[in-house]
């Protein structure tokens, strides 16, 4: 069964374009269905019924899971048996009458437009560290995208000639067009910041940590929570919390979900439509009175 799991994570990553956190999760989550069927003495997906099936959720829902964690188990199991139906290895889909859970979306956690602003104004733009850490902060909320997709660009994903930046994520990458602000903070930090790190090295990651090697998830976090702090945010700060502001504010600003979705890099729109719930009061005031570079720059207009 491990053997059939392979394969089918495989063909995953081959066929079906996934990312190689879904990939991840879906093999964990597998493996542990098959640790349960091998406990049954099941030693074929052939054997397994809808009951044994019922009987493995009914086990991970008494381990107190998210209910979120149990919709993906069942997606799992489920994008199995539709392999295993396509490649002839079993000839029933037991997953058919399987009940996934309702889940309660989480909406996440944003800043308000005052706050990014503070956030923002906290790199000290005199020392090269404030002018890179600057820079990183007003490119993710400029674009939105993922810290994961920040750490990985390389200086020729930049342009700033015509304002946009190539993200890739996996196999894919997408355009994001970037404003002045945030364009200005890149151009002084290539200029002024930059080489200060990577000693005149072929290093060819945009962004690096103090010893001129590409930044990383956990190092960018550690700033990012620093200069929360400073700015008086006692918030959960996450890697995330400036895409999702981004998001938020993007829309409350009258930006199109289809706009916002594509830059996200979202493969489903209903990822986007979370934002909508986000009822930020008088959102579009207050970006207007707070942050008038953003607003000046058509960054949410959508004509």
């Amino acid at each position: 069964m491990e053997r059939v799991v392979e394969d089918f994570i495989l063909y995953l990553h081959e066929t079906k374009n996934t990312s190689k956190n879904t990939e991840v999760s879906y093999e964990r989550d597998l493996k542990k269905l098959i640790r349960y069927l091998q406990e049954q003495n099941l030693t074929g997906f052939s054997e397994v019924t809808c009951t044994d099936l019922q009987g493995y959720l009914n086990k991970i829902k008494s381990e107190n899971l998210a209910a979120s964690t149990i919709s993906r188990n069942i997606a799992s199991i489920r994008a199995l048996y539709h392999y295993l139906i396509k490649t002839g290895i079993v000839s029933e889909d037991p997953t058919e009458a399987l009940h996934t859970p309702k889940i309660e979306k989480k909406l996440p956690e944003i800043l308000s437009v005052e706050e990014v602003d503070r956030l923002l104004k906290q790199p000290d733009i005199r020392t090269p560290k404030g002018i890179r850490d600057n820079a990183m902060m007003e490119l993710l909320y400029a674009t939105g995208m993922r810290v994961s997709e920040l750490i990985h660009l390389k200086t020729t994903d930049i342009n700033l000639q015509m304002g946009y930046v190539v993200c890739h994520d996996s196999d894919k990458e997408r355009i994001i067009p970037i404003g002045n602000v945030s364009r200005n903070a890149i151009l002084q930090y290539m200029e002024h910041s930059r080489g200060f790190f990577t000693k005149d090295t072929k290093e060819s990651a945009l962004f690096t940590n103090c010893s001129g090697k590409s930044m990383s998830r956990q190092g960018f976090w550690k700033v990012l929570k620093g200069y929360a702090a400073d700015a008086g945010i006692h918030r959960d700060i996450t890697p995330h919390t400036l895409r999702h502001s981004f998001a938020a504010h993007m829309l409350q600003n009258g930006a199109d979900v289809k706009s916002v979705q594509e830059m996200l890099g979202h493969a489903d729109v209903s990822s986007t439509q979370i934002y909508l719930g986000l009822n930020v009061s008088k959102m579009r005031d207050v970006y207007m009175k707070a942050h008038p570079k953003y607003y000046s720059e058509s960054y949410f207009h959508h004509g």
